[in-house]
């Protein structure tokens, strides 16, 4: 495992609802533990994707009569991670160390979240989600990410960059002035004023001025809310970091401006993914790979507040993961 405090003792996402549906047992990695989770009757539960008698993966088994059977031996794991049947010696009763690691997990704006160690907070919260009149939906994964999370959240937090990575798109480089805004601390991480950008297409009608006023709520989990005429969305992103250098990346994300969570996925997820992909090309040949902390590594201008607050509590926080 990788040892960092501040992300063991954090949530991640590793899986959607909507995947467990498909495939009730999934395997996965976080922070460089092999994870399986399951679901069997409506809860759903994470473990090292271990069994302890050979060490085959879990995740590779199957549920039959309410427990996870080992694909190696049909060793039966109740939901409390322990070994009740063993198929080749039906008359012993397994012994009291056949018992698998587990670990909390918790369904969350449709995704399951996992923590390693002990949460000191509860899953991010995403403003947006109880709001009745806004369409929702999970997009993703965008997997194999070469880049470690405190560079996605800080891009993510960076409206200085939408002229020229999404050009045209988010921005135009002709009109690539932002507004004045500040930035502050709070209990729940880094917000920002709202910020005034000029976006040609912000919404597939017509180009004018939009207003992104953005959150950090964890280490490896940003939100913003975005104003445009006739609409307000709401959008969050959090990495999951398996290991080093390898990453995916979700967004879930809340709309005023359609009703139907099918049609919100349809029409996002594409329009999402080009985005992200122009993203992701510039975060993975961002040197050096770990997000300096240090103020006087790199330079910094009036557009940069909101990365320079994240980069300043990152290292109240005392993150070592992905960052120097």
């Amino acid at each position: 495992m990788i040892d960092d405090p501040v992300l063991v003792n954090d949530w991640h996402p590793l899986a959607s609802v909507k995947m467990l549906e498909q495939k009730p047992v999934f395997g996965s990695r976080l922070l460089g533990e092999d994870i399986v989770i399951w679901k069997d009757q409506g809860h759903y539960y994470a473990w090292q994707d271990l069994c302890i008698h050979r060490g085959a993966k879990l995740s590779l088994g199957k549920i039959k009569d309410n427990c996870l059977m080992c694909p190696y031996h049909g060793w039966y794991y109740d939901k409390d991670g322990k070994c009740i049947f063993i198929p080749t010696h039906p008359e012993q009763t397994p012994p009291a160390k056949a018992l698998v690691k587990t670990y909390l997990v918790t369904e969350a704006y449709g995704l399951l979240w996992v923590c390693l160690g002990q949460p000191e907070k509860e899953v991010p919260p995403f403003p947006e989600w109880p709001n009745s009149q806004m369409a929702k939906a999970v997009c993703g994964p965008y997997e194999h990410l070469k880049a470690h999370g405190p560079r996605l959240i800080e891009n993510y937090l960076d409206a200085a960059h939408f002229p020229f990575v999404h050009e045209n798109v988010l921005g135009d480089p002709d009109k690539p002035m932002l507004g004045e805004f500040e930035v502050r601390q709070t209990s729940e991480g880094i917000a920002s004023d709202p910020i005034r950008v000029y976006q040609p297409n912000p919404y597939g009608d017509s180009a004018g001025e939009v207003t992104y006023t953005y959150h950090a709520f964890r280490p490896l989990t940003a939100h913003f809310t975005k104003h445009m005429k006739g609409a307000t969305n709401g959008m969050m992103l959090t990495v999951t970091p398996h290991d080093e250098l390898d990453s995916t990346a979700w967004f879930v994300v809340a709309t005023t401006a359609m009703k139907d969570t099918e049609a919100l996925a349809a029409d996002y997820e594409p329009r999402i993914r080009a985005i992200f992909e122009e993203d992701r090309a510039i975060v993975e040949s961002q040197r050096p790979e770990l997000l300096p902390l240090d103020l006087q590594a790199e330079l910094h201008l009036r557009s940069d507040r909101v990365a320079i607050a994240y980069r300043k509590w990152l290292r109240e926080l005392g993150l070592k993961f992905g960052t120097a």
